[in-house]
Parts: C-alpha cells; structure tokens; sequence
C-alpha cells in the first residue's frame, strides 16, 4: 500500500493548528471486525500526511506486531491527517480505537480528547452490543457522531440483494442507531445530532474495496443503488473507487459535520469540568484559546522503549511548549515537558509547541495517568480536575504470572505496574498469602495481549496459569454493631455493615459520586437522587470507586476521631480488598461508624491500632450480615439464521445462562441474554458447533449478581482451598464480639 504525501513543514502545519475552525480531532467506534482500521487505512491513502518521514510506507494504525498477527486492534492509535476542502487546509487528528470490547478502555480514554466519532457499521450484522456500547459512551462524552455503513458488497455478494432492498437495509440502520441517540444523548443533542442521510451525514461504502459515498454526492453524480450492484457483478469496483474515493466522503462529512474544537468546547467543557466556568481558566477553555493559561487533559500513557513514557494529551487552552513548567493535579507534581510532538502512528514529530484545540504527544510528564489534569505551574493551587473517566467494563478475569528465574522477579513487577499505566484496565497485585503475582484484565483475550505486551518488552521467560474468574463479597442484610478494638485495646470503634442502594451504587459508576467530590455536591446528588438523609450524606469519608462501597461516620463529639480518619480509611480500603468469607473484594457496602473512643496519646492511635480495629468491625458485621459473593455476568448477543435458534438457545441455557430478548430481523434472528464468566470459557468453540458456523456473536459485562445459594458454598470452599486458607469459614466473633 503506498501513501500519497503532501509535504507541509512544521511552521505551515503550526499556522493551521493554530485556527481552531480548521481543526478537527475525530476517532473510529465500532464493534470488533466492522472495519475500522481498514477505513482508517483508507483515510490515510487519500488524505495528505503531516511528515515527509513517512514518504512510501505503508503506515497502517496496527502497528504492534500483535495486532497484525491477531487482525485485530488492541491500542488506541493517533496519526495527523491534512486535508483541503473547499480550497482550505484542514488538520485531523484521528484515532483509530480498538473495537473488541476487551479493549474498551482505550476506547473511553480516546473519547475523552475527541469531539466527534466515525461510526462504522457492518451493511451486514448491522447494530451490535458493542456499537450501542461505544455509541453510547460517545454520548455522555458529548462526542457527535457521523454514520459510516462498510461492507456494502457484502450485501450485494453475501446476500445477493435487489437494490431496493440494499436501500431498506440501509435505512433500517440509520434509524436504530438514531433510536440510540434518542436514548442516550443529552436532551439539548437528541434532535440536533440525529444522523441525516440527506445532509450528507451517511456514508455508504467498502472500506475493502476503498469507496464511499454519501446521498448529495451520489444525486449529484446520478449514481443508483443499481449501479453499484452492477459494479460488482461486472467487475468495475476499482473504477467506483477512482470516481468515489472513501476517503473523500468520510473527510468531507467530517468537516461539514463534525465540530470545530472551540465550537466542541463551549458545550463540552461544562460537562467535562465543574470548576468556575467564568474564571480565567474556564473562559479560556470555553473559547480554546491559544494566548490563554495552558490547560491539558490526559488520554492516555504509553511506553517508548527509547524515550520512556508518553503522555498523549488533549489542548484544552494555552499553548504547550517545549521546556515549560506543568503541574500534575491529581499526582500533585511539578514536571517540565521535554518535548512536544504530533502523532504519527508508531512515530512521533517534533514540533516545539502545540495550540490549543489539537492533540499533542509530551516528554516529561511520566508521573501522569489516564485521566490527569495538567496546567500551566501558575495555576496549580486554583485548577480543578476534569471529571473521573469511566469505563463499561471491570477486570473480572485474573491470572498467576510467575518468573522461571526467581530473580526476575522484580523486573516482572516494574514491567507489570508500567502496562497498568498505560492501560488503567488491568490490574496487578502481589499476594500476601502465596506472594503470587496477579494480573486482572477484563477479559481473556486482554489479559493474553498484555502477557504478550510483558515478554516483548521484558525478555524474561515467565509462566501464566490457566484463567480464573475474579468474584465479589457482600452482604444481603444489616448486620448488629460491633466493636473493633485496636491491638493495644485503647481505641475502640462501633461499627455496623448494611448493603449499599442500587441507586447509589450506580451513581458510584457513573462516576457522579467519587472520592475527592465536595461533600456538600455529593451530600446534594445523594439526597435528590438516592434519598438520603442530609447529615448522613455529609458524614461520607471515603468512597471506594472501583468496588462502590462508602464509610460513613455518624458519631457526634468524639475527641480526637478526625485525627484518625485517614487511618479509619486506609483501614476500611485495607478491609474492602479481600472479604472474609475467601478473601476476594468486598463490593456494595456501607460501612457506618456509629461511636468511638479514640486514645488521647498520639503513640497510641498509630495505623498499627487503627486500621486493624476498623478491619474487624467490617469483617465481623458482613459476615453477620448474611454474606454472599457475586459473580460477573456477561451481556451476550448473538444474531443466526433462524433454523438456529433453538441450538443457540440450548448453549446459552446450558451454561446457566438466561435470555432475556429475541428480535426477529428481515435476514437474521438477534437473541440476546445474559451468562456467567464462568460459564463462558468454551462458549465460542460450542457456539460455533451449535450452529455450524452461521452465528456471530459479542460479549461485554453487565452486572455483578450473587451466586446462586445452591452453589454458594462449594464455590467458597473451592477459592479458599486454591488461596491456600483454611477449610473454616471464620464467624464474626472471631473478629470481634457483637456491641
């Protein structure tokens, strides 16, 4: 594949950067095998690349040798694309994310820095679980979204359609996806951003076959469905490709309908960042302007073997230089940038400085995360943070990773903790019990790219144990109090344990209740949207964001308790690590402090004593409060012929599964349901089997449910004999005795 390049040196590509109005910061969302990344391959045959580098190489996006060999994406990938429309340059940031939902971490972080999606849909499979998924998370993300439907041979080849009935099938996916933003944009969105195909807003085509065109293009050129359908049947694709390049229908409706970044802003910011709107900061990054205060957000981290860590950052106001002062807020760092650069895929080039509205890579900041505000160092005791990222999924899935040389094992752990940097998704942690590593992913196919990722990058021979589900503990019912006392029996702690709302619960997820929030905004939502009480909102001390559970403290007049609290915290996160019943996370309480006697000598209400006592009284009231685990359930949706369904239905039922719709289609039947990870390790394999091939299915999480009670036991038996823990459930008392 060769690329044509237009040649622009740093100082011209600077110049249009540096106009909001032709900038546009754009990503590709579709469900696994849709066809991104061959249409954003596409983009890059048509569009004019940044960097002269780069001149006759095939520059495709999966550019780790992982994804070529699996034909899938796994990263998140940015590249600048120019584009003359109309007479005018136009830069275009583009990312091309990942569609397995296994990845949707990087698909949340990608969306966050853009302002408007390519949403690419099979003619075929149309509407899957992972569309509306991504759709969805565009949406809450105020991304605005422009409708690509590929494989328009395969309806042709595959299904050997009429052109009448090509034009149906095209319809019908144009109003489910605009029933979905109907269902999920924001009011003042629903009716403005509905996908017009009249307006230029469609794009029909074959990322494949590399053409694409929209309804005004096609009346104006008078090219029919018939027509098309001719093209193939008579072998002239490539000359429909010559005549309507993809690239050009999918770059000029992107410019036509996609927003300019200061346009994006004015209603972004205010969801996206609840500092003062009318403040020097906020006015700047209402305006995206360059002469303002410089104000980035973090997308996401990534390891350079050469340079170390990269941050990939949004431009929200000011204007990032080489050499300048920024302050990490969250990691409450000053860092200096080392270099500022524009992406180009696997490669990066150096520009000396980025303006507000586009996307930019740093040098210097390797203390920052996923999600990390960065502002100018003048500014640091006055920005506030954007809001928390939020992903669809959890790491319900976790392995043993051990080093076949013992003394590798420090190497393994710092390669270990570095992917989780860079992907905030996976999850590591050393065992106490067995010194164990364990890497937690959401899924296996995450979970079998990143042990690929950690012996590319570390050499080190290591091996993996088979996969194992990751299960939650909780209580169904409220415990009496109990009083947990420190080691040295001078600081003791009333403690009772109840489940946690759903609506709270929720709120948690969404990331509308969280850990830093001012209590009085917290104490506000709780109230109007979960009902509770107004004193007991404002008593919340922590909230344990990844398990949605909270500590409350409803004691009144105790000397020396606030001292203590971060002690009571660390004690009650310590607590909600590993349950007592086989120490998997605890998940949906609300602990609640109802009395305390804290010992008036600092020597002897140290974290030795605190955190052990408050550790008890939590593990003494869940496993009085009928305890339980909750396991992951998966959300499946499978589409088949229709002599199929009762084989389809048969696997799902087999594995404990539950259906939970059927839709009848023109082609195809959708039956969608909902089944254990557990129960999923040979799904794809007996799936496939069932219905000889003619099914194609996605899996995502949806919710935690408890195990069902005739299980219940076994289970619990089988995680503390493989943890090594004894055979005896512990009852409350052995914690501490009831108040």
């Amino acid at each position: 594949m060769s690329l044509r390049v237009i040649e622009k040196r740093i100082d011209e590509v600077l110049d249009i950067m540096r106009k909001p109005e032709r900038v546009r910061n754009i990503g590709t969302l579709a469900h696994v095998d849709h066809g991104k990344t061959t249409t954003t391959d596409s983009l890059l045959m048509g569009a004019g690349l940044l960097s002269p580098k780069v001149a006759g190489k095939a520059l495709v996006l999966d550019y780790y040798e992982v994804e070529q060999l699996r034909n899938i994406t796994v990263k998140a990938a940015n590249i600048s694309l120019y584009f003359e429309y109309e007479g005018k340059p136009y830069i275009i940031n583009l990312i091309d994310t990942p569609g397995h939902i296994d990845f949707c971490g990087h698909v949340a972080r990608s969306l966050r820095v853009m302002d408007g999606a390519i949403l690419v849909v099979d003619a075929v499979e149309g509407v899957m679980t992972q569309t509306e998924t991504y759709l969805r998370h565009a949406l809450e993300e105020c991304v605005r979204p422009i409708l690509f439907i590929n494989k328009i041979d395969r309806l042709i080849k595959e299904l050997r359609l009429e052109p009448q009935e090509i034009q149906k099938r095209i319809l019908d996916i144009i109003k489910e996806v605009n029933n979905l933003i109907e269902m999920y944009a924001y009011p003042e969105f629903k009716q403005k951003w509905k996908i017009d195909p009249g307006k230029g807003q469609v794009i029909i085509g074959s990322a494949l076959h590399k053409w694409g065109i929209t309804i005004p293009q096609a009346q104006k050129a008078g090219l029919k469905f018939s027509n098309i359908v001719d093209a193939y049947e008579k072998g002239y694709v490539e000359e429909l490709a010559q005549e309507f390049p993809l690239y050009k229908a999918i770059l000029s409706s992107v410019i036509e309908h996609i927003p300019c970044p200061r346009d994006a802003q004015k209603y972004r910011i205010p969801r996206l960042w609840k500092g003062d709107l009318n403040s020097e900061i906020g006015r700047a990054m209402l305006e995206c302007d360059p002469n303002g205060p410089t104000v980035m957000l973090v997308s996401k981290m990534t390891k350079d073997p050469h340079a170390g860590l990269v941050a990939t950052v949004r431009v929200l106001s000011g204007t990032v230089r080489e050499g300048q002062e920024v302050y990490l807020v969250s990691a409450k760092r000053t860092k200096r940038v080392l270099q500022v650069s524009l992406y180009m895929g696997p490669t990066r080039v150096k520009t000396g400085e980025i303006p507000a509205g586009n996307i930019a890579a740093l040098l210097g900041v390797d203390e920052a995360q996923a999600g990390e505000t960065i502002v100018d160092v003048k500014y640091k005791d006055v920005m506030v943070p954007f809001e928390r990222l939020r992903y669809v999924s959890e790491p319900v899935v976790t392995v043993a990773v051990e080093p076949k040389n013992p003394n590798d094992l420090a190497k393994l752990v710092e390669a270990l903790k570095e992917l989780t940097i860079e992907d905030p998704t996976l999850q590591v942690k050393i065992d106490q019990e067995t010194g164990q590593i364990l890497l937690s992913g959401v899924g296996f196919l995450h979970l079998e790219i990143a042990a690929w990722l950690l012996k590319e990058r570390t050499k080190i021979e290591f091996t993996i144990s088979p996969p194992l589900v990751r299960f939650r503990e909780t209580c169904r019912e409220r415990s009496p109090i109990f009083e947990g006392k420190s080691p040295n029996k001078h600081n003791k702690f009333k403690v009772y344990v109840e489940p946690l709302d759903e609506t709270t619960i929720e709120l948690i997820q969404k990331g509308e209740i969280y850990e830093d929030q001012d209590p009085r905004d917290r104490a506000k939502i709780l109230r109007e949207q979960a009902g509770w009480d107004t004193d007991e909102a404002r008593g919340i001390w922590s909230v344990d964001d990844q398990n949605c559970n909270v500590l409350v403290n409803k004691t009144v007049g105790v000397q020396h308790l606030k001292e203590v609290r971060d002690y009571l915290i660390q004690g009650f996160k310590w607590a909600c690590s590993g349950g007592p019943l086989c120490q998997e996370p605890i998940r949906g309480i609300k602990v609640v402090i109802v009395d305390a006697v804290v010992h008036e000598d600092p020597a002897h209400r140290g974290p030795a004593q605190i955190m052990p006592a408050i550790k008890n009284a939590i593990f003494a009231g869940l496993l009085a409060g009928k305890p339980t685990l909750l396991e992951p359930i998966l959300l499946i949706e499978a589409k088949t012929t229709p002599e199929n369904i009762g084989a389809i239905i048969g696997v799902i039922t087999k594995h404990r599964g539950r259906i939970l719709d059927m839709i009848q289609g023109e082609y195809m039947v959708t039956i969608k349901g909902e089944i254990p990870v557990i129960e999923s390790f040979t799904l794809s394999d007996e799936l496939r089997s069932a219905a000889s091939g003619k099914v194609f299915w996605s899996l995502q999480f949806y919710r935690w449910a408890p195990v069902p009670e005739a299980m219940l036991m076994d289970l619990i038996m089988k995680i503390r004999e493989r943890k090594g823990l004894p055979k005896e459930i512990p009852k409350p008392e052995d914690f501490c005795p009831p108040y």
